[in-house]
């Protein structure tokens, strides 16, 4: 029998109806196959037990022909999604031994459709990094490694283990979330694909909150085939969450495959910075011909805003962060240190409970948010949000489809490399992925290549609001004509 654990998605669900293999044929590959990586550190929780026990539920509903869409398909779920009877910790020290009583939307309708969990996959704190390096857990290892060298690469932030995870084969794909380029960028660091739907489409509820106006759940997985069946169990409408859109979910899948001929694909010369490497600025002139080659008709367009977007980012971020993270103060839940008196409690709980850059980040928004401070720059801030916002409106009233740009600026690097000194460093990661989530919009990453070094290289779709199944079509044009991406073969073993 083939590696279960090799099998894509869509490969396991069909296999399983089948009957070429059992539901817990395939989770115990999987199980056992997350036991031979400790060291990569995906997951925080692991949840065997519970795996196979809903692997057993799905076999007895297979056989009596009673299968949901993801019936019987063991997947990883990213530590930020509060799960009933399972620890919770949005890998911070200040939620460890945190158990929810309730299960979030997304997982829950993952549940509905008959998905099996292995676990809970590790994150850096609070969605909070661009590597994987600021989880209370510890790293998340890549499984690529560069040509030539044993040096730890990173698996990219803050979904980090849900993408290293996938390209390791240590489940058929993951739940992961976005707020600034938390899905598509390390998805285009571990040669996988992902997604960010356009905010709304799925709820967030149940999802420990980041920046409210621009988190997003979506999926990481190894195809975008695999991608599109994991996103129709996860959208819908949840009158739980009040920025849940109440619109109909598509097949997705369907729209994979379709032909992209006549769709107009915009080229924003703004994302050809000063100083992009020669290597990502030729995959991004690879994948315009490509999709040329494919039918469709290439455009440039001005995206003039798109230069203000990172520094407005990194105040609205940090600004919702604050608000957001004031919740956790040692009285209802998780870690709590004893004081002399209630601020005494609060202040040594959270200096002992929030990591550096959490720390960091409720400062900066803090001070944003604060009186005398507020004008100069959150709200203005906002303004420019607003003006990246209408530069995408009026590029798609012009006609144009979707919009092609680089994921990342550079490929993977090791642990240790950027931001120990400078934070900014870190954060320039985000530089082609955080205007999507400033304007609300879907965005794709697919891989197309590897760089000079052996390590994936990805290519992003940004979409019309809504309309994530155009992304879908240009993006399996995109996995078709590039190179055949073979994912590490387990040196962790």
């Amino acid at each position: 029998m083939t590696d279960l654990t090799r099998l894509t998605l869509a490969e396991a669900r069909d296999g399983l109806k089948a009957k070429k293999f059992t539901s817990v044929e395939l989770t115990q590959a999987h199980v056992d196959a997350v036991t031979r990586a400790k060291q990569l550190n995906c997951y925080i929780v692991e949840t065997p037990e519970k795996a196979l026990d809903m692997a057993k539920a799905a076999d007895a509903r297979l056989a009596r022909g009673e299968g949901g869409a993801l019936e019987g398909l063991p997947l990883g779920i990213k530590d930020l999604y509060c799960t009933d009877g399972v620890q919770t910790t949005a890998a911070s020290h200040i939620l460890e031994g945190f158990v929810p009583r309730y299960e979030s939307t997304v997982t829950s309708n993952l549940w509905r459709d008959g998905a099996v969990m292995l676990g809970k996959l590790n994150l850096d704190e609070f969605a909070m990094g661009s590597s994987n390096e600021t989880s209370y857990f510890g790293p998340v290892v890549s499984p690529w490694r560069r040509n030539g060298s044993d040096a730890k690469i990173v698996p990219g932030g803050s979904s980090g283990g849900s993408s290293a995870a996938v390209a390791a084969h240590l489940c058929l794909g993951a739940t992961a979330t976005d707020t600034g380029g938390s899905i598509r960028q390390p998805a285009a660091f571990t040669g996988t694909v992902g997604i960010k739907p356009t905010y709304g489409r799925c709820s967030r509820w149940g999802i420990v909150a980041f920046a409210s106006s621009l988190d997003q759940a979506g999926p990481i997985t190894r195809n975008v085939r695999d991608c599109a069946i994991m996103l129709r169990s996860m959208a819908g409408h949840d009158l739980k969450d009040t920025t849940s859109v109440d619109a109909p979910v598509p097949d997705y899948e369907k729209a994979v495959g379709a032909s992209v001929k006549g769709k107009v694909i915009g080229i924003p010369r703004e994302y050809r910075l000063d100083g992009l490497s020669p290597e990502i600025a030729a995959l991004w002139d690879r994948g315009i011909d490509w999709l040329r080659a494919a039918g469709a008709e290439i455009r440039d367009i001005s995206l003039p805003h798109t230069r203000h977007a990172l520094p407005a980012y990194y105040i609205v971020a940090p600004a919702e962060a604050s608000s957001n993270l004031a919740r956790y103060d040692g009285i209802r839940y998780g870690l709590r240190k004893t004081g002399k008196d209630i601020v005494d409690l609060y202040e040594k709980t959270r200096a002992e409970g929030f990591g550096k850059e959490v720390r960091r980040r409720i400062m900066i928004g803090t001070y944003v948010l604060s009186a005398g401070y507020y004008d100069a720059y959150y709200l203005r801030a906002q303004k420019i949000r607003s003006l990246i916002k209408r530069d995408f409106d009026l590029a798609y009233e012009a006609g144009v489809d979707a919009i092609l740009t680089p994921a990342t600026p550079s490929p993977a690097f090791a642990q240790g490399e950027k931001g120990s000194a400078d934070p900014v460093e870190m954060y320039l990661n985000d530089v082609f992925t955080v205007t999507v989530n400033m304007a609300g919009l879907p965005g794709l990453v697919v891989p197309a290549g590897l760089s000079s070094d052996g390590l994936p290289l990805g290519l992003q779709l940004i979409g019309r609001p809504f309309e994530e199944e155009t992304l879908f079509s240009l993006g399996e044009a995109i996995e078709q004509a590039a190179p055949k991406m073979v994912l590490p073969e387990p040196w962790w073993d």
